[in-house]
């Protein structure tokens, strides 16, 4: 598999894991002007921006290190542009969800959840 099927197969267990949690999805790969938001979900009245970052092994480090500050200014950037066009005033946060594993072994993935993972 390449980067790009890793990354959507991510975020499918992503939207998985968040639905058997109780979220509602609301958006998946969202396009804006400075960049993709993964996913979108809502849950208590709280809007919740999710990147997801996926890898099949640790050697390059942890999938939660591949937010670098780069990523970071984009994915708020991109965060801003949706707020600002959908006008809502609903409490928000960014999470990240890291995925280990590979889809072959569905037995030995690892997902874990950074809730409010990234501030402004």
């Amino acid at each position: 598999m390449n980067r790009r099927q890793i990354g959507r197969w991510g975020e499918t267990l992503a939207e998985e894991y968040l639905l058997g949690r109780g979220y509602e999805v609301l958006h998946r790969n969202l396009e804006t002007p400075y960049g993709e938001i993964d996913l979108i979900a809502q849950r208590e009245g709280t809007i919740i921006f999710i990147e997801v970052k996926a890898r099949t092994g640790s050697g390059f480090g942890l999938p939660e290190d591949a937010i670098t500050g780069k990523k970071r200014n984009h994915l708020l950037a991109a965060i801003q542009f949706y707020w600002q066009s959908c006008g809502t005033e609903s409490p928000w946060q960014v999470d990240v969800i890291a995925i280990l594993g590979r889809p072959d072994r569905p037995g030995e993935v690892q997902i874990e959840h950074f809730e409010n993972a990234l501030t402004t």
